[in-house]
């Protein structure tokens, strides 16, 4: 069995870690949707942009294999787009009726399992949010409603305390307000649960989340489905699990991915990808 999460929201949550601050995660159990199939997931999962990095994603479904269900597979269904408001995502538009598509493919194939939404960046400035809970209220009962799925369980992400501190910070004056409005969201309405991002760290624009801050992201999105509660602190052991992660043996279909990549990107000749191949057995 495949249990499937959308992925929706801007631009942290499809990505902007550096992919070479954190050491890669493969896992063939780890599956992402591409043209309707599902395939191994890589990073960057959520290719939206040239800039796409590191999401929370990866550590999310590590932790939910390693920790909580190492028999099934996960299936991650990327649909966030960076720089868009909430308005971007009404239900009349074509990132609604994309994520719907998306997750309908996703449903022939594998149990919806849950929402993963990080956004709100682009409505931190002009009193937008004010009516935050309001709109948004209408797109996550449409998308369940669409979704013949009214009590699928949606995880929100906060705001980084960092946007306040870039040199954009001026678009993000209003992010604590936007961020108490996500709380009180999730607080409001059944089968939603907030998750703080309490001591995580900016890349230096300071306004993306860092590869190692989103590592410990999905590690507390993944505590707050399995355990149907909000997190609003840092966990205790975040760290400890992504070195657990992190130290996972690779199968020989991961290594051979994993060559494979190499390969492909020239880091390795094409005698040393059949030399390595070769002792894989």
């Amino acid at each position: 069995m495949t249990h499937s999460f959308l992925m929706i929201g801007q631009s942290n949550m499809a990505g902007r870690g550096f992919l070479h601050e954190v050491s890669p995660i493969y896992d063939e159990k780890i599956k992402m949707l591409r043209n309707g199939r599902w395939q191994m997931m890589a990073e960057p999962i959520n290719y939206d942009r040239p800039t796409s990095g590191i999401s929370l994603a990866a550590s999310f479904a590590s932790s939910w294999r390693l920790l909580h269900n190492q028999k099934d597979d996960i299936g991650l269904i990327p649909c966030a787009d960076g720089g868009t408001s909430l308005d971007d995502w009404s239900v009349e538009g074509p990132l609604f009726q994309n994520a719907v598509l998306q997750a309908k493919a996703a449903q022939k194939i594998s149990t919806l399992s849950g929402i993963l939404w990080h956004q709100g960046e682009s409505d931190s400035n002009g009193q937008k949010h004010r009516l935050y809970i309001e709109k948004f209220a209408l797109i996550i009962k449409t998308l369940r409603a669409e979704l013949n799925a009214p009590d699928l369980p949606l995880i929100i992400g906060g705001l980084g305390d960092f946007l306040q501190d870039g040199m954009y910070c001026q678009y993000f004056n209003e992010h604590v307000e936007v961020n108490a409005a996500l709380m009180q969201f999730a607080k409001d309405h059944h089968h939603c649960y907030f998750v703080s991002a309490e001591g995580l760290t900016a890349n230096p624009d300071n306004i993306h989340f860092d590869a190692v801050s989103q590592r410990k992201f999905g590690v507390r999105y993944c505590k707050a489905f399995q355990e149907k509660n909000h997190i609003l602190e840092a966990l205790p052991d975040e760290d400890q699990i992504i070195e657990t992660i992190h130290q996972k043996p690779l199968t020989k279909n991961e290594k051979h991915e994993w060559l494979q990549y190499q390969w492909a990107m020239g880091t390795i000749t094409a005698g040393e990808f059949q030399a390595q191949v070769a002792k894989l057995g």
